[in-house]
């Protein structure tokens, strides 16, 4: 199913016929697939080789029956490998900045939103049957403490090598950001970014002392798999609900003045106000600022995080993730600055399609109703999971 979606996004990201820079992006983006799905598709045979099933409680199962072994461990860095660059992750990063500025606008909002939730709910289901305990299973009914131990040997080495490569994304794509001149190729890295928070929330796993079994996780109204998976699923629909509204925006200023720059922006808030506005909304939102929606996605993230984890590595990566948040907002209002404070040397009105700016202002709107109302969103989410 995610090779299936993925061949119709190569499709789309060509579909400029006329655009070098689509032709280009697509032949990048096809052939860095192409390679993703070997690593992928090989983790995948070197699970099935030591576990002898496919389903993922069997794999579970068996590697903490038998304990984990070299192969184990080289079998999840390929299946890291190959979901990362489905999600732009570092270093698997590189297709994504000139895919989201060759591909047509649509389709670029397409690559950025939905085969992202795609490829994340993929890589929930694996942690969440691997990176946590599984307590309300058989496991909760018969030797819960040995199978902790296990777990407490063997899992939070995978989760290590989650958090290097969340580290790594949330680095490289905010500092890379910083030097764009293009709005496609800021929201590609932004999008980096944003895949390393994600990211983070997905490796938080509970921490064992030493000293004493974590059983109050027995207490269903305590679950780390729930409290996490809750987190990261808001996250990854908030975001692609935003970023399907600023690649719309992107795309409008695009037709109008043939280019992404950010200098096409200048003066936004006389040409178009509505459309200023909802990028403003918008915008501010993918930065994490209150009472938008953004920032209850990562103030949940963030709390999920320190909430399940425990150490002073959960701790310093959350105060990182924190901190490139105030970085990330310095690039965004380089946007807003040229919208509304910047003269422009054209006043010529920036028009579009009532649909497409009726559909723009219902997700800016949506946007600030879920920051104002988060729980309308957490509740579904929760109910969904559990």
């Amino acid at each position: 199913g995610l090779e299936l979606l993925s061949l119709g996004l190569y499709i789309l990201t060509a579909f400029a016929k006329s655009s070098g820079k689509s032709a280009e992006a697509a032949l990048k983006y096809y052939l860095f697939g192409g390679m993703s799905a070997a690593f992928l598709l090989f983790g995948f045979s070197y699970f099935y080789g030591l576990s002898g099933t496919t389903n993922l409680i069997g794999i579970e199962s068996a590697i903490s029956t038998s304990g984990s072994s070299p192969l184990f461990y080289v079998a999840w860095v390929l299946v890291v490998a190959g979901l990362g660059f489905k999600v732009a992750a570092v270093p698997f990063h590189l297709w994504a900045p000139d895919t989201y500025e060759g591909a047509p606008a649509p389709a670029a909002a397409f690559i950025a939103s939905v085969s992202k939730v795609a490829s994340f709910t993929l890589l929930i289901t694996l942690s969440a049957s691997w990176l946590m305990p599984s307590l309300y299973g058989s496991a909760a009914k018969s030797a819960v403490e040995g199978y902790l131990l296990q777990y407490y040997r063997t899992w939070p080495q995978l989760a290590t090598i989650l958090l290097v490569v969340a580290a790594a994304s949330m680095i490289v794509g905010n500092l890379a950001a910083l030097a764009q001149v293009s709005v496609r190729r800021l929201l590609a890295y932004s999008a980096i970014a944003h895949a390393g928070y994600i990211l983070l929330g997905i490796a938080a796993h509970p921490h064992y002392s030493g000293q004493k079994y974590p059983l109050q996780f027995l207490d269903s109204s305590w679950d780390p798999v729930v409290l996490s998976v809750n987190a990261v699923l808001y996250y990854i629909l908030t975001y692609g609900l935003t970023t399907i509204g600023a690649f719309g925006v992107v795309g409008v200023v695009e037709r109008a003045t043939c280019s992404d720059k950010m200098d096409a922006f200048l003066g936004l808030h006389k040409r178009n106000p509505v459309l200023a506005a909802v990028l403003l909304v918008l915008f501010l939102s993918l930065a994490g600022i209150p009472p938008l929606v953004g920032f209850w996605a990562k103030f949940n993230l963030f709390a999920a995080v320190l909430g399940v984890s425990a150490g002073p590595v959960p701790f310093a990566l959350v105060a990182l993730a924190v901190a490139l948040s105030a970085v990330s907002l310095y690039y965004y209002l380089q946007v807003l600055k040229r919208a509304y404070v910047m003269e422009g040397v054209n006043d010529t009105p920036i028009k579009a399609q009532p649909v497409t700016m009726a559909v723009l202002v219902g997700i800016a709107a949506a946007v600030v109703l879920l920051g104002c109302f988060p729980a309308l969103l957490e509740g579904w989410i929760e109910s969904f999971v559990r």
